[in-house]
């Protein structure tokens, strides 16, 4: 009893998933090459990526009763999708970027590519930077979106799990007599 208590600790063990970026090397070691396999992994974002629509409109006039008003109004739009959110592979871009979807609908995508000046092989959220500005442009539900600052440092992550199934069967032999 012993022996199968230890077995059962040992595969839980070991089979613990941990979130790993996404990289060449990752999509190799799986032969993630084409689009069928790639539509099989779970994707999920390493940071939380704010994306915001800001209209400004406003006036200067009078009232009724001859009183100058100047008034302004502000109407935001924001799309939030939090660190750890799931999201699933919709297609290749132009140059070797991959396309995920968080949600249904047509444009509702985000586009995350390698960096090239980066080391790490990680794709990253793409954006126009505008060459290094705190805050990039990017399309989402086919209207154009400011994509945070905080935002640049979101990259895919997929979970990798290692699974070692050991089958041990022990028998206790008990001897014999004369």
């Amino acid at each position: 009893m012993k022996y199968v208590l230890i077995a059962l600790v040992a595969i839980i063990l070991t089979s613990c998933a941990t979130r790993v970026p996404y990289t060449n090397e990752v999509r190799d070691e799986f032969g993630l090459e084409n689009e069928q396999a790639l539509r099989k992994v779970q994707f999920i974002t390493s940071a939380t990526i704010i994306f915001e629509k800001n209209k400004i409109s406003g006036g200067q006039g009078t009232n009724s009763d001859g009183t100058l008003v100047t008034s302004s109004s502000k109407e935001q739009d924001r799309v939030i999708i939090p660190a750890g959110t799931k999201c699933v592979f919709d297609s290749y871009g132009k140059t070797g970027e991959l396309i995920v979807r968080f949600e249904v609908g047509v444009g509702r995508t985000i586009t995350f590519a390698m960096r090239d000046n980066s080391q790490s092989g990680k794709f990253y959220l793409v954006a126009d930077w505008n060459n290094g500005a705190a805050r990039g442009s990017v399309s989402y539900n086919n209207e154009m979106y400011t994509a945070t600052s905080s935002s640049a440092t979101a990259f895919l992550q997929v979970v990798k799990k290692k699974l070692q199934k050991t089958k041990r069967k022990d028998r206790v032999v008990k001897g014999l007599k004369v």
